[in-house]
């Protein structure tokens, strides 16, 4: 096999094209587990990996045990290296918020609700957080013990009222901001904002009205979102589904979601962009769980037993794959409000959520206690996008936890590959003896790679540019097979209510150098593939994983950015 153009072929190496590299299965070699290590102050309902070793938790103000300044916090900041959180203060209230990276590193908290009165206070100490944007600057202090959180509601804040939104990173590295809202009623959205706003803004500062938001509700909160390899963007929401041009302001529709599902909230599945391989980084959807009931039932003729749905549906997004459809697979069992992280091996794992019921609280005809769900399922299942149709779910090493992850669950992946889980409060306030308590017992779901010998990668450089080439040195134990290896680019994503945004992965040619000593490794070709800011290199070897590095793609410029890179080749 000859070696790419972008190395010398004075060079003896190992061609890897990971863009074909597959194997039969993916289930990791090896027992997963499921540890308990610590207690958060907070619900963590919002989570987010803001650096290295902090990960980033939002909630509302009502009754969490974590204080500052001699009122009830709502934003935490967890320390991995410790497994100990502490309070950041912060102004608006950011229940059922969203928010992503830009193009810069700082993460950007958007939408909330109007303030609450916990028991026992008169003056609450939140302001209205629905138009509420929240900084979270890049910091370099590992313990983030001088990290801090940035609003001025006066002068900085979005257009509209968002809450239950969702905002994802696009191609100039600037949020997206997508629908939200529901005023009236503890269930259905009956007040929607059907529009879509920008941060920074564009134009002018006002939003742009969505006829797919219009046409999607009572049950489109929380919209799930992708940033598309050519830019534009993928959303599913309620039973529908679009492809919109942020450039041209076009809404495309597509095939409607088979069988009558709903997959957002109240009614929440999951969704993912599964990833992206060279050369053609052909993007492909995957839709799990929800509820086939009528979202024209009212919440009060609706049952926490009814069963969830079991069906996931996959999308190509390419002319032929759109007239094609969405493909109907079937999990081991219904899911609503279920996760679904991407692995650095090419995985997807699904976790959390319950077998029966809805998302929100207290609004159907039987809640378990304050639940509209019932029957956790505490088991993971892998979900493999290169086996073949029929043959893709598996629990092969997978545990069962004793935790249930109900509404307001957090979830994201770590540096080291093993997945924080946290938060679950399908209450009013924090709740102890009841069925379903308000959560903060912390877990990591740790992978079989922590407890053996692993691949690990050194100088690699803190910023790559679209397209440009870059070596690292790599040392890899003796017992992997060097012919299985894979390069994975990934944003971890701001895990919301059932919804992982921005995450994604996208795998990159490598090519191992003779001796095995060194990697040379091609980034996506532009940002559209791969919207510029942070990311984590993750090494597989044999299926054994390497600790994330992180690195940043593009050259980090505040957003919007131009175009960085070549274009994919039609």
């Amino acid at each position: 096999m000859r070696s790419p153009s972008f190395l010398p072929s004075s060079f003896l190496f190992t061609t890897l094209y990971l863009s074909v590299l597959r194997v039969a299965s993916l289930a990791p070699k090896g027992e997963w587990t499921f540890v308990q290590n610590g207690t958060t102050g907070i619900t963590a309902l919002e989570v987010v990996l803001v650096s290295p070793t902090l990960i980033l938790m939002f909630d509302r103000v009502l009754g969490d045990p974590l204080q500052i300044d001699g009122h009830q916090a709502w934003v935490e900041l967890w320390n991995l290296e410790t497994n100990t959180g502490f309070p950041l203060n912060a102004i608006t209230d950011t229940f059922c918020a969203s928010g992503a990276l830009l193009s810069n590193g700082t993460m950007v908290s958007v939408g909330g609700q109007a303030s609450e009165l916990p028991p026992g206070v008169t003056v609450p100490p939140d302001a209205d957080g629905r138009m509420g944007i929240r900084i979270f600057e890049p910091c370099a202090d590992p313990a983030g013990l001088n990290c801090t959180l940035f609003e001025d509601p006066a002068t900085l804040h979005l257009a509209a009222n968002r809450w239950y939104t969702s905002a994802i990173r696009i191609f100039d590295g600037s949020l997206m901001i997508i629908g939200g809202t529901h005023e009236e009623t503890p269930f259905y959205n009956t007040d929607p904002e059907n529009s879509f706003e920008f941060f920074p803004p564009k134009d002018n500062g006002q939003t742009r009205f969505s006829p797919f938001l219009a046409r999607t509700v009572p049950t489109n909160l929380f919209p799930r979102g992708f940033a598309l390899p050519d830019g534009k963007v993928f959303i599913v929401a309620n039973n529908q589904s679009i492809i919109y041009d942020v450039e041209a302001q076009t809404e495309t529709i597509l095939p409607t979601i088979p069988n009558g599902v709903h997959v957002t909230n109240p009614m929440d599945g999951t969704a993912t962009l599964l990833p992206l391989s060279p050369p053609d980084f052909i993007p492909e959807v995957l839709v799990c769980g929800g509820s086939n009931s009528s979202d024209a039932t009212p919440s009060e003729e609706l049952s926490s037993q009814d069963p969830a749905s079991d069906q996931c549906t996959r999308i190509t997004l390419t002319p032929e794959g759109i007239k094609k459809g969405w493909i109907i697979e079937r999990m081991p069992e219904g899911r609503m409000m279920p996760e679904m992280i991407l692995l650095p091996n090419g995985q997807v794992l699904i976790t959390n959520g319950a077998g029966t019921g809805y998302a929100a609280i207290s609004s159907v005809s039987d809640p378990i206690g304050n639940s509209n769900a019932d029957h956790p399922v505490l088991t993971p299942v892998f979900y493999d996008p290169e086996a073949s149709l029929g043959s893709r779910f598996n629990r092969e090493g997978l545990p069962t936890t004793n935790i249930p992850r109900l509404y307001h669950s957090g979830i994201t992946m770590t540096p080291s590959g093993a997945i924080f889980l946290a938060g679950s409060n399908p209450n009013g306030g924090v709740v102890e003896n009841a069925t379903f308590n308000t959560e903060f017992r912390v877990q990591f779901l740790n992978p079989p790679s922590l407890s053996r010998s692993r691949p690990s990668v050194s100088r690699v450089p803190e910023e790559i540019a679209f397209n440009e080439p870059f070596t690292v040195d790599i040392d890899i134990p003796n017992d992997l097979n060097t012919g299985d290896l894979k390069v994975a680019l990934m944003d971890l994503g701001f895990s919301t209510h059932a919804f992982h945004s921005s995450s994604r992965l996208v795998f990159m040619e490598a090519q191992l150098s003779g001796n095995q000593k060194s990697l040379t490794i091609r980034p996506p070709p532009n940002n559209r593939v791969y919207p510029p800011g942070p990311a984590y290199i993750f090494v597989t070897v044999d299926d054994v994983t390497s600790t994330g590095t992180r690195v940043m793609v593009g050259n980090g410029a505040s957003p919007p950015v131009q175009d960085q890179g070549v274009p994919l080749v039609s």
